[in-house]
């Protein structure tokens, strides 16, 4: 996508810094603004991206509206915790407020509105629905939240489209699989990347 250098770039959930290092590598600057809670994963972070504005505190917590400044942002990326939606978590009760983390997505829709947004989680994501009396996916609702989480976007006037995508067909020597969801308001076209390595690629 095309940045404009008075467009803002937002890391939620910023880690150590490996999805802001991609957007720089796929957009030709650095991210922003990157937010996380846990002083560690700043810490690393700020190494990583010193020309980065960081926020360590609750996503929850900080004002989009006073951060931004009234700046446009052009890209929000999101990679919510995960292990509240994997199959690798068994029988064990979720944490609803940890599985509800994506629902930040619609809060800056609606206060500062990102031309596009991306959220990165495992597939398990779309499975995403009400929890049962024992802490657990109810099986009976599987998905519903989802629907609403997409069609919430969708009623802040974004196209949302969603994929899954093999990290090996990309050149990472992993197969692991990952959902990548777009969303975006600019009117133009959401485009998936067209696999660089394995059968048909490069």
């Amino acid at each position: 996508m095309n940045i404009e250098n008075k467009e803002l770039i937002v890391d939620n959930f910023a880690g150590g810094g490996g999805a802001s290092t991609g957007i720089e590598l796929a957009v030709g600057r650095p991210v922003d603004i990157a937010i996380n809670h846990d002083p560690d994963a700043i810490a690393m972070h700020r190494m990583n991206h010193p020309y980065t504005k960081h926020y360590c505190e609750s996503v929850w917590e900080v004002n989009s509206v006073e951060i931004c400044g009234g700046k446009p942002v052009a890209l929000m990326w999101l990679s919510p915790d995960c292990k509240h939606f994997s199959r690798a978590k068994g029988g064990k009760p979720v944490d609803k407020n940890i599985r509800g983390l994506a629902w930040l997505a619609a809060r800056w829709a609606a206060t500062v509105r990102p031309r596009v947004i991306i959220l990165e989680n495992i597939p398990e994501f779309k499975t995403w629905g009400r929890l049962g009396k024992d802490g657990k996916p109810d099986p009976r609702y599987s998905g519903e939240t989802f629907r609403s989480f997409v069609r919430t976007l969708e009623s802040c006037g974004y196209k949302v489209e969603w994929k899954e995508l093999k990290a090996c067909d990309y050149g990472a020597p992993t197969i692991r699989t990952r959902f990548f969801l777009i969303a975006r308001c600019d009117g133009r076209p959401i485009v998936f990347p067209k696999p660089t390595h394995g059968r048909g690629g490069i």
